[in-house]
């Protein structure tokens, strides 16, 4: 993207004579050598976009160019600051030999950069990728184990000192430098590139098991399209002794700790078929429903981004609405249930004496962390289509709010329904809500829509919110990556973009394999909890220490000021420089000392296990160290002109703009 082709447009003629026979025919010569090239009366009008005069922003240019041609020549030729040419005033010519006035154009040779067809696209795109499954099944869960009303207080600090700022942070960068994760690092600081190749494989990790909840979801969006539901009844081949089946109109069924219903034996043992796993040491064999589940999936995903964003963008406008409308359906539903207002204050009751635990500030942050999703390369690349002079900074504070507010709806959409099962099963609603994870959302929540009225069409839409909620996170996810690579490879890759992204998609496929075996359940588990948790909020934190202290934030607010018109305020520069790094830094100190101890289905995950996914996410975080090595050994020179080059930025590439005109003598 490098490549620009330098054109000398014009040169006054430096021979006063020739310049005033030829002032009038100057139209009609045009010299061979310059027949392809335009001429100077074009270049000013369509200047470039500057504020302020003389400064110097990231990428070494001045920012102040004339704005005429008549500002142009008259910088050279007895401009107010120079000296008057010799024999005439102001308005004199050049005599031969004397100042001559060069206009350079620079454009690029490269194929324009995709832009999003319209604004909202780009929104939607950014929503749907920060509200995924986890809005839906972790906020809720979090927020009622950790004092419920009251946990919203450091969910909301941390989202204001932590979460925001790093979201604000990522959208203007990749808006500015219109770049993917990858090659944006040589216009901030290079020895840092290992970065983006770090958040790539974190990407694909995150593919190999995410995924796969969608095909459960797609099992049971399969199952619902019949009379009466699968996981109603205790009558199927799966099913065990323990098996209670109870309808809403079951008085006299008995629930005790020794019962299962049929939602968690459907679950379990027909969808995951995790009985005939014994552990993480004997997966079993892959569940070939669940594999033509999963190949529809990512069929699905192919042809919605193979395009790029002009066809992303258009299916957002179905995956990322489409959940807001059931969500509000089954929020209508659930508050007219039996024993949802228990549900309700279950979920709201605040706990203040929790706050004093250190693990509800940790909760809160990862919370939020993992929510808004700063840190996977998307919101670099979602950003880098978007035009220069874009508000990004509007973008982040509604994107973020959409989000946290939607997390909070779902908690209502849940509890009603958590407080109707514990009012039919005569039981407490922390009884019912004990299953975190997926569990809640295919166990409790399925069996919930199995006893209401309608129950078939509930379970459609619902499973059906659940594809769409992680199909628009899917296609973020893969864009990141995909920009990335098509950045830092344009020659290799650029005209082969369909071709990629099919290669792509068939890697995350046969990744994926290990997640659609009968201990499936047990390899996405420990690829959420230790594989890339630690791993990307680490990459995070070289992130923000690269471009706060390396790159500068002054610089980077510099660069802010000229896209968007102003200058960040000291609370976001504050929370650049130092709040942020502590925020990432509390969590990953934390998750440290304080391991979480994973369990699933009664099987408590071994010591070995653990260590075999902290390997699997240093194999992530690997490229950092190994990049910075490498980059040291190639340059050239001493040991610290070494260091100077590699955290020095090179020059932007200047996508953004269309004109440099410069003065020359």
């Amino acid at each position: 993207m490098e490549s620009k082709d330098t054109m000398m447009t014009s040169i006054l003629t430096t021979d006063k004579q020739e310049y005033e026979e030829g002032k009038g025919s100057r139209k009609e010569e045009t010299p061979q050598e310059d027949a392809n090239l335009p001429l100077v009366d074009g270049v000013a009008d369509r200047g470039p976009k500057t504020s302020g005069t003389g400064q110097q922003v990231s990428n070494g240019f001045t920012t102040s160019t004339p704005q005429s041609p008549r500002e142009a020549a008259g910088t050279a030729v007895g401009a107010p600051g120079m000296p008057p040419a010799p024999g005439g005033g102001p308005g004199a010519s050049a005599p031969f030999g004397g100042l001559r006035t060069l206009v350079v154009q620079q454009t690029s040779l490269d194929r324009p950069r995709e832009t999003w067809s319209k604004k909202m696209d780009f929104l939607l795109s950014v929503i749907g990728y920060a509200v995924d499954l986890g809005n839906v099944w972790r906020f809720p869960y979090i927020c009622y184990q950790n004092g419920g009303g009251a946990f919203l207080l450091p969910y909301l600090l941390m989202a204001v000192f932590g979460g925001v700022p790093l979201f604000y942070m990522e959208l203007a960068l990749g808006q500015f430098h219109r770049s993917g994760c990858i090659s944006i690092w040589k216009h901030i600081c290079p020895i840092f590139k290992g970065i983006g190749f770090a958040i790539c494989i974190i990407a694909l990790y995150i593919a190999f098991y995410y995924n796969t909840i969608m095909a459960w979801a797609l099992y049971y969006l399969l199952s619902s399209f019949r009379p009466t539901l699968p996981w109603t009844t205790c009558t199927n081949s799966w099913n065990t002794v323990n098996c209670n089946r109870y309808l809403s109109s079951d008085q006299n069924v008995t629930w005790s700790n020794s019962s299962t219903s049929p939602a968690e034996e459907f679950y379990t043992r027909q969808v995951l078929q995790v009985h005939l796993s014994s552990g993480l040491h004997q997966l079993g064999s892959v569940s070939w429903q669940l594999a033509l589940c999963l190949l529809f999936i990512f069929t699905i995903v192919y042809f919605s981004i193979w395009k790029g964003v002009k066809t992303s963008g258009k299916v957002v406008w179905v995956t990322a609405t489409f959940p807001y409308l059931v969500l509000l359906i089954l929020l209508i539903r659930g508050a007219t249930l039996p024993g949802a207002w228990r549900g309700v204050v279950f979920y709201l009751k605040p706990d203040w004496e929790k706050l004093l635990s250190t693990t509800v500030w940790i909760d809160a942050a990862a919370q939020i962390f993992f929510s808004l999703g700063p840190g996977f390369g998307v919101l670099l690349a979602f950003a880098s289509y978007n035009p220069f002079h874009n508000n990004c900074y509007k973008d982040a504070l509604v994107t973020s709010s959409v989000n946290c507010l939607t997390s909070f709806l779902s908690g209502f959409v849940i509890f009603t329904v958590l407080g109707y099962m514990a009012e039919m099963r005569h039981q407490n609603v922390d009884d019912v809500a004990k299953d975190a994870g997926p569990s809640l959302l295919f166990i409790i929540y399925a069996e919930a829509i199995a006893n209401m009225p309608a129950a078939t069409f509930f379970a459609i839409i619902f499973f059906l919110m659940i594809i769409m909620l992680g199909l628009d996170s899917t296609f973020a996810g893969l864009e990141g990556v995909i920009t990335a690579m098509l950045d830092e490879f344009p020659r290799l890759l650029a005209h082969r973009r369909e071709w990629f992204v099919f290669g792509l998609v068939c890697v995350c496929y046969l990744g994926a394999l290990s997640t659609l075996t009968y201990g499936g359940a047990f390899v996405v588990k420990l690829f959420e909890e230790y594989a890339t948790g630690p791993a990307v909020i680490t990459v995070v934190l070289l992130e923000v220490i690269a471009v706060s202290w390396f790159y500068g934030t002054s610089r980077f607010c510099n660069d802010v000021q000229l896209m968007l018109g102003f200058y960040p305020g000291c609370f976001w520069r504050v929370c650049w420089v130092a709040i942020c790094p502590c925020f990432l830094l509390f969590i990953i100190i934390s998750f440290l000392a304080f391991p979480p101890e994973v369990k699933l289905f009664h099987y408590k995950y071994p010591p070995w296990t653990t260590v075999l996914g902290y390997c699997i996410g240093v194999s992530s975080f690997i490229c950092v160290p190994s990049y910075m090595v490498y980059h040291l050994l190639n340059a050239k020179g001493t040991f610290k002109q070494r260091l100077l080059k590699s955290i020095t930025p090179e020059p932007s590439s200047e996508n953004h703009r269309d004109y440099i005109v410069t003065n020359a003598i």
